[in-house]
């Protein structure tokens, strides 16, 4: 267990449970917590910080939902409360969340894309399996099916590009790269539904993504970085300008 009797120097206006949770933050950031290290006991950890016990429960109930502490069955209170490692789909998840409710401009999202999807893709040209190369092809063949649908179409258009960012073979750029390419999904849908001529978005994204596809499966990832830029930066102009 963590001994620490510092005390917790809050910002103004945090509610009681938010001083609980700056204190676990800042002693992650600064080291002094480390996955396998247990909180101090419910009592204990209130006292320290001048809380309710309700608002250690209710931090820890926080922690819980963000896959960064795990209690222990009948340990009761913190005092089984121990520093886990962020589940890979857990941190996907509140990145997706985030990045969709803020409300970004949209040319700052495509700037990111283009940033983080060239790094991926470079690395997948360098990394990724045979398995993972059929996984694009099936999803590249998925978006040729005759008469499919916008919706369906960005479902696999969604996948495809996730499907790069998990070839990358690093947990960070994939999980970056998903997070936002998942986040536009409903605003790029919005944009298929309403683009004028679809079979010829359709047709220049279909053939965009076999560009990068052969590109990567070559392991050529300078002309993999540079088509997925080119993709990502006229499939916004063939979107936005309509």
């Amino acid at each position: 267990m963590i001994e620490d009797p510092s005390p917790a120097r809050p910002g103004a206006g945090l509610k009681a449970y938010e001083v609980v949770l700056a204190w676990v933050d800042e002693r992650i950031l600064d080291g002094r917590l480390r996955v396998g290290d247990t909180l101090p006991a419910e009592r204990e950890l209130a006292r320290m910080l001048d809380v309710g016990r309700a608002a250690v429960r209710e931090a820890v109930r926080t922690l819980e939902a963000q896959g960064v502490v795990r209690s222990s069955v009948g340990a009761g209170g913190a005092g089984g409360t121990m520093i886990t490692a962020v589940p890979s789909g857990a941190l996907a998840r509140l990145l997706r969340l985030h990045v969709a409710l803020a409300n970004f401009p949209l040319p700052d999202v495509l700037e990111v894309r283009v940033a983080l999807e060239t790094v991926s893709v470079r690395l997948a040209a360098a990394h990724a399996t045979p398995e993972q190369l059929a996984e694009m092809t099936r999803l590249l063949d998925l978006m040729e099916t005759p008469g499919i649908d916008r919706e369906r179409f960005n479902d696999h258009d969604t996948a495809f590009h996730v499907a790069l960012a998990e070839a990358a073979g690093n947990q960070l750029a994939r999980d970056v790269t998903a997070a936002i390419r998942e986040s536009m999904r409903l605003p790029i849908l919005d944009a298929f539904r309403t683009v004028g001529d679809w079979d010829e978005v359709a047709d220049k994204l279909r053939a965009d993504h076999r560009r990068i596809h052969t590109a990567i499966a070559a392991g050529d990832g300078d002309l993999a970085a540079a088509a997925t830029e080119e993709h990502i930066r006229s499939a916004w102009r063939l979107i936005a300008t309509d």
